[in-house]
């Protein structure tokens, strides 16, 4: 497999997906420096989520409209301007059109990168391709916190923008050096009515559920925009079916690989969101830990999944992508579980040990699930296959986050305190739980379903001739 395809582009999804929580710890240091409130500041982080939600589902025909490694560099270009935008910020306005500007660098990188990798990459190699390409949605979650702390504590807050500029600049280099440029240009029309209805309805469900969830405006905010949001989708699932080239192809999920691999990758993803939202929370409010102590416990997950690459290959090989995705999501979701286990009692090295093979277990299901959706699904497609499971990715881990935040304020209210660490104990529970429903998704996949993806053949039983 050829590595340095997967390396470029996972450099750059990494400087991506850690951006998108490295501000999280920063957010008190910035709020004083602009001069105002840290509640209000999370109007950033939201301004971040919408821009994406608005222009992943684009992100498919521009790759079509303009060569998927042209707008791969261009959204990096865009993304870096959004960063040193967001540096310069003296004020709450600036700084929050300048997180939504770097969320349309973001919103392209990650789903034409993806589809960059698809097409560029055998289909018996696009597991461990996969592989490469998976982790920075893993370790840069959980690697931003503490990178954020150290860049605001020891330097200051600019910075944690700043140093994308360096990476930026790197990045376009070697996507122009090494990126293949493979594609064939495709002249189909841009479904504008599509466009403002998905936009609506993504950024509607992103937006109310980040609302609900982290209430920077009052609920009543969050969830009529929720409602907004459902109504549009509605209205696109309508527009979609009278459509003759609709911005994104619903009836790819009449392939039931495709549709096992998104319906489940959702499912499993609500516990996969909620976990960076409760697990620091847990160790700060319920242990005492500082964020400083807590992110660097929480980032052992991400030496997990660093290992799982190493593995990737030959366990789908063995075990095909059925039983593997579906007994695979009751690991990975019990190891979501154990956290719920957690008290101040416990010795660190169990601990340790615990989020190492949950962000093991965590990966490989991942990888799997990301190679499964391009099983059966041809090249020409893939443009229309890559923005709908980015689309579903961000939906499912904001309403992880959503849930998340439920659940505790549900319990704080029904014992009328503070935070506990039970309230954390049960939020986990009951997430690990929904997380396990992506098993049933996998079920009636067949045992041969994306073998030529893993390379698994089944062992087929031949019956005895009749005497």
């Amino acid at each position: 497999m050829n590595r340095i395809v997967p390396l470029v582009l996972a450099v750059a999804l990494f400087m991506e997906q850690m951006d998108s929580t490295v501000i999280s710890t920063s957010l008190p240091a910035i709020a004083a420096d602009i001069g105002t409130s840290p509640i209000a500041l999370k109007l950033a982080l939201t301004a971040y989520l919408v821009s994406l939600a608005v222009f992943i589902p684009v992100s498919g025909w521009m790759a079509d409209r303009f060569g998927a490694k042209n707008v791969f560099r261009a959204a990096i270009v865009v993304f870096v301007l959004g960063s040193i935008a967001c540096a310069v910020s003296d004020s709450l306005l600036a700084f929050v059109v300048s997180r939504f500007f770097q969320g349309v660098g973001g919103a392209m990188m990650t789903p034409v990168g993806r589809l960059v990798l698809v097409r560029s990459t055998p289909r018996s190699e696009l597991v461990g391709a996969m592989a490469w390409l998976t982790m920075p949605a893993l370790i840069g979650p959980l690697l931003g916190p503490p990178v954020g702390g150290f860049l605001t504590t020891y330097f200051s807050w600019h910075w944690i923008f700043l140093i994308n500029v360096p990476i930026g600049i790197i990045g376009i280099w070697f996507a122009t050096r090494y990126l293949p440029a493979v594609e064939t240009l495709i002249q189909r029309p841009l479904d504008v009515a599509g466009f403002f209805l998905s936009g609506i309805a993504a950024s509607g469900v992103v937006f109310g559920l980040s609302v609900v969830s982290l209430p920077a405006l009052p609920s009543w905010v969050g969830f009529s925009t929720l409602a907004v949001g459902i109504v549009s989708a509605i209205l696109y699932l309508l527009h979609a079916r009278k459509t003759a080239e609709p911005l994104l192809a619903l009836d790819l999920f009449n392939n039931q690989v495709f549709r096992a691999s998104i319906v489940g990758g959702s499912l499993f993803r609500i516990g996969v969101g909620a976990v960076p939202f409760l697990l620091p929370l847990m160790f700060q409010i319920g242990f005492g830990m500082t964020p400083f102590q807590s992110g660097m416990i929480t980032f052992v997950s991400a030496l997990g999944a660093m290992s799982m690459k190493l593995v990737t290959k030959w366990f789908y090989r063995k075990t095909g992508f059925r039983n593997s995705l579906m007994y695979g999501s009751l690991v990975a979701a019990g190891f979501i579980a154990v956290n719920g286990f957690f008290t101040p009692e416990t010795p660190y090295l169990l601990m340790i040990l615990l989020l190492l093979a949950g962000g093991f277990f965590r990966s490989l299901f991942f990888t799997g699930t990301n190679a499964l959706a391009y099983a059966d699904i041809p090249n020409e497609q893939t443009s229309q296959a890559t923005p709908i499971s980015s689309v579903a990715q961000q939906i499912s881990i904001a309403l992880g986050v959503a849930v998340a935040g439920g659940i505790l304020e549900v319990s704080t209210k029904i014992h009328g305190g503070p935070l506990q660490l039970s309230d954390f104990h049960i939020a986990f529970f009951i997430v690990a739980a929904l997380s396990s429903l992506a098993c049933l998704s996998f079920r009636g996949l067949n045992p041969d379903a994306g073998a030529e993806v893993s390379g698994h053949r089944p062992l087929i039983k031949v019956a005895a001739p009749a005497e």
